[in-house]
């Protein structure tokens, strides 16, 4: 089902993951190095990780996803590599491969 909110949603997942990582790399140079770039990554990870936000409020919305799905997608944003597992997930969601749990 292709959703211009899910959409926007993956296409800023993986560039926040991206961002997240480097900042971590920055930060790690900061302390071992005199290279401080910490402001700048800092900076750009902010304005993807509220991107993030407001637009997986938006596909909650839109997609009407139960708790489970928002708050896993939600809980990615925060882990280091979780933004390109989420790419992943709404990639397929996209493509209509999500799997449907059969009801017994």
């Amino acid at each position: 089902m292709k959703s211009s909110a899910v959409h926007r949603l993956r296409l800023v997942s993986g560039p926040e993951g991206l961002s997240f990582i480097l900042l971590l790399i920055c930060s790690v140079l900061k302390r071992t190095t005199s290279f401080d770039a910490v402001p700048v990554m800092g900076m750009v990870h902010g304005v993807l990780f509220i991107l993030y936000v407001v637009f997986l409020v938006l596909a909650w919305q839109q997609q009407r996803w139960d708790a489970k799905r928002g708050t896993v997608l939600l809980v990615l944003s925060v882990l280091p590599t979780g933004g390109f597992f989420a790419e992943r997930m709404l990639a397929k969601e996209e493509r209509g491969e999500t799997a449907v749990p059969a009801t017994a």
